[in-house]
């Protein structure tokens, strides 16, 4: 992987991680487009520029962390189903992640429910995160789980939950801000422990790209989160299971005229 790539992949991942629309597809399109042949590093390297995205979010809502400690236990509580399944569940995982296609059926299977998720959740009650208690954080924890199957999206399964739990659309979207900040430090942190629990070592070239990864990834997930709030606010959800379901089709149509794909 040369430092363009890095760039486009970062770029990927900055505008992905907090819409609705899956980043593992979207990372499947373009390193199959730019021939990115996957490796351990490859593989570290997009895990590990989720710090520079969830940065954005720390950045942007600063005040937010730095309010009370109930926001902190709120977010634990939230967070310890995604670290129970991903600990009994990480072997299937794994081999759901050698599976293009089924990544492209779980894109189709979330834009069709993005289609109707405003319909289905009308007259939201809850339009503060401040005013989230603890069951409903854990129910949206669990909701996240549903993101460990490739393709669905962990920020689209928490704002269904959330919105499921009777939450606007600006705060069910903000709270999956919030809760990606201990969800992808936690994955970052086991990314990098296994890299080298396995003997393997980051080079001075490669400390380059990660660098330059993460840089771009914050700023780019810095304006879209801006553009997604405001963007929920008035349109809702409708086009992005639309995105999502061209996005599906587009990794059927590659498999289908005999690409290899892989989910790096």
């Amino acid at each position: 992987m040369n430092i363009f790539q890095a760039i486009i992949l970062a770029i990927i991942e900055g505008l992905t991680e907090f819409l609705p629309v899956s980043s593992t597809g979207h990372m499947i399109i373009g390193s199959s487009i730019m021939g990115i042949q996957s490796d351990e590093f490859v593989k570290l390297f997009i895990v590990a520029i989720q710090l520079g995205a969830i940065l954005s979010v720390i950045v942007l809502y600063f005040k937010r962390f730095f309010q009370s400690l109930n926001f902190y236990f709120k977010l634990f509580v939230a967070f310890v189903p995604a670290v129970i399944f991903g600990l009994l569940l990480s072997k299937k995982i794994d081999q759901l992640l050698e599976s293009p296609l089924g990544v492209a059926i779980a894109l189709l299977i979330g834009g069709i429910i993005l289609l109707f998720v405003d319909k289905w959740f009308k007259n939201p009650t809850v339009d503060n995160t401040d005013d989230i208690n603890y069951g409903t954080a854990l129910k949206i924890g669990l909701f996240q789980c549903i993101s460990m199957i490739p393709g669905t999206s962990r920020s689209a399964a928490t704002i269904v939950g959330g919105m499921s739990q009777k939450l606007s659309r600006k705060a069910a979207a903000e709270f999956s801000f919030f809760l990606a900040v201990p969800t992808m430090f936690g994955a970052t942190v086991k990314k990098l422990y296994d890299f080298y629990k396995d003997g393997y070592h980051i080079t001075a070239p490669e400390i380059k790209l990660l660098a330059i990864g993460n840089l771009v990834a914050f700023i780019i997930a810095m304006m879209a989160i801006r553009y997604f709030i405001t963007f929920l606010q008035t349109r809702g959800f409708r086009i992005f299971g639309w995105y999502r379901i061209a996005v599906g089709c587009i990794i059927l149509a590659l498999l289908l005229s005999g690409h290899s794909l892989s989910v790096i």
